[in-house]
């Protein structure tokens, strides 16, 4: 059954799309299984910008799954693609594998250290791993075993022979000036679009030289490289001789029985939309302008008897303070490097909730922590029926799919608050469980494992994520010159924290504490709001936090003050504090 609302006007995007295309399968292809697609090329790490590729194609192949139809999502390994060039910043590769640009992906030595057959697997492995963790379902095509094993010699053979169609098609776009780029509001600088797209978006459409124009690209038979030219083609014999600019190798061979080559991108991409009856396929913004891959596909297509798929063109994926995601370049974080640090429920949401065509952002600094309060209120509101029809949607979209609910922390404790036990306990898990089960006294934890994964994914946060000189570090003794240099005021609202502690030792106790001594000091009950005290309050609470922490940590700021004093413990509060 379909998760939300009965009309379109009040469905959320998925099932929006999921209505077209279901609809768009049934008038093409009835009775047979609905085709969705995504391309992944793994010429580098596979960054969460790519993840978008797969997100938008598997959250409407599960709406319509949910509906009862049957649905395929295809990922299309593009591991036949030549290799770019040398992304920077990948661990265990060196500028000795500039010597391999121009072979395929398959072909590339995988880097140093990696169990993995070559370039490709090594990439695609990872993400794979991603992917079921995710609990996204799919079925991988390698367009390596696909080119070299002659499933595509009908297909190639066919663009061979229409190869005038193809030239005439893409010839309306080469003398073009490029469109003005339309202005989008980006999130921030680092959702300007790059210009340098997504690599395969910008590869050339084929050779045109003496011999005319051809879309089909060999690979060297000697250095296997790509840097060939096909210098004579026969359509009746189907001899097909080419030269390597690279090696200076030439050969003659019969392309109804060679398989090392493909089809130049801009034919590769509609021939398998024909081949596979895709449906449904999103692009990116670097295949969706004027002239661009997506487009001309629209009409090649045809020449191949097949169709353009439906499908939006999705916004960029920023990162906080990072430019525009780009495998190319180095230190771009992935789905694994973002599983490390939150719950798949966390990461799908973050996708389902958005719309193709919005930026967002994927936090890996302090924000991650207003993510998770977010989600958590979202929780809370869907489990008493208070949340928005919209929102259920995404709630449920990401904590399950058609198949099933993943795997969920028993007790999902606060974000902010494991991560600042994580920081403080620096890996000592009976403290971390001392300090957890004190949280709710009335309710404790029995075992770390009820807050796991939640507390490995912060804990993984605050070892990688946040820099050492924000790291918590109690005092090993109390700063006596800070005691004895306190005033009057500062001295007695030391002692009415010292004097409740034994009363308020629960998170909500200790909250209720340390903000209220202010309060009380003033001449307010600790139980007044924000609404009843006037504003100098808010001042005082700041600077008595500000004490606070200097006394325990030695800083103006750290972790949320309950949660910190319950990790140092009541004993050693009192000790630093001067009891």
């Amino acid at each position: 059954m379909p998760i939300v609302a009965q009309s379109n006007e009040t469905a959320d995007w998925v099932s929006r799309f999921a209505d077209d295309v279901i609809e768009e399968s049934e008038r093409r292809a009835p009775g047979k299984p609905v085709v969705v697609a995504s391309g992944l090329s793994p010429s580098g790490p596979i960054h969460l910008g790519n993840l978008r590729e797969v997100m938008t194609p598997h959250l409407v192949a599960d709406e319509i799954r949910r509906r009862g139809h049957e649905v395929r999502h295809l990922i299309s390994w593009d591991d036949y693609d030549r290799y770019r060039k040398v992304p920077a910043g990948v661990t265990g590769v060196d500028e000795s594998w500039a010597e391999h640009i121009g072979k395929p992906l398959t072909s590339v030595p995988a880097p140093k250290g990696s169990e993995h057959a070559n370039w490709a697997e090594h990439f695609k492995a990872a993400m794979v791993t991603s992917l079921a963790e995710l609990g996204v379902e799919f079925d991988g095509i390698s367009q390596t075993e696909q080119y070299t094993s002659g499933v595509y010699r009908e297909q190639i053979l066919h663009a061979m022979r229409h190869r005038g169609d193809i030239d005439a098609i893409l010839a309306q776009y080469r003398t073009k000036p490029k469109a003005a780029k339309k202005q989008q509001k980006p999130v921030d600088e680092a959702e300007l679009e790059a210009e340098e797209g997504s690599g395969a978006a910008s590869e050339d459409d084929g050779s045109s030289g003496s011999a005319g124009y051809f879309p089909y690209k060999p690979y060297c038979g000697n250095c296997e490289k790509d840097l060939t030219t096909v210098t004579a083609y026969d359509d009746d014999s189907t001899e097909l001789t080419y030269a390597c600019t690279a090696c200076g190798f030439s050969e003659t061979v019969r392309l109804s029985e060679f398989n090392r080559g493909k089809l130049v991108w801009k034919v590769d991409w509609p021939m398998r939309w024909a081949y596979e009856g895709v449906i449904f396929e999103p692009s990116g913004v670097d295949h969706s302008s004027p002239g661009s891959s997506f487009q001309v596909g629209g009409q090649i297509v045809g020449i191949f008897g097949g169709k353009q798929p439906i499908g939006p063109m999705y916004a960029f994926v920023g990162i906080s303070g990072m430019a525009k995601m780009s495998s190319s370049r180095g230190g771009v974080p992935t789905p694994a490097d973002a599983l490390q640090i939150m719950e798949p429920q966390l990461l799908r949401w973050l996708y389902a909730r958005r719309r193709p065509n919005q930026s967002f952002k994927i936090a890996f600094d302090q924000e991650i922590q207003r993510l998770y309060d977010e989600w958590d209120k979202l929780a809370a509101k869907v489990a008493d029926s208070s949340a928005l029809p919209g929102d259920v949607a995404a709630y449920t979209r990401a904590v399950g799919t058609a198949a099933a609910q993943l795997p969920r922390t028993p007790r999902p404790l606060p974000y902010r608050t494991l991560a600042s036990v994580a920081d403080i306990t620096a890996g000592h898990q009976d403290q971390a469980l001392r300090i957890l089960s004190e949280l709710d006294p009335a309710n404790p934890l029995g075992s770390l494992d009820e807050a796991r994964p939640r507390y490995d994914k912060a804990e993984a946060w605050i070892n990688t994520h946040v820099p050492a000189d924000q790291r918590t570090i109690v005092r090993e003794e109390p700063d006596t010159d800070l005691l004895k240099s306190l005033d009057e005021p500062s001295r007695q609202s030391v002692g009415l924290l010292l004097d409740g502690l034994g009363d308020h030792w629960s998170l909500d106790g200790l909250t209720h504490l340390v903000y209220g001594v202010p309060k009380v000091q003033a001449g307010f009950s600790a139980d007044a709001t924000p609404k009843e005290l006037p504003p100098e309050i808010k001042t005082a609470q700041r600077s008595f936090f500000a004490l606070l922490y200097h006394l325990l940590v030695g800083r103006d700021t750290g972790p949320r003050l309950p949660t910190l004093l319950l990790a140092v413990g009541q004993e050693r509060v009192r000790a630093l504090l001067g009891q």
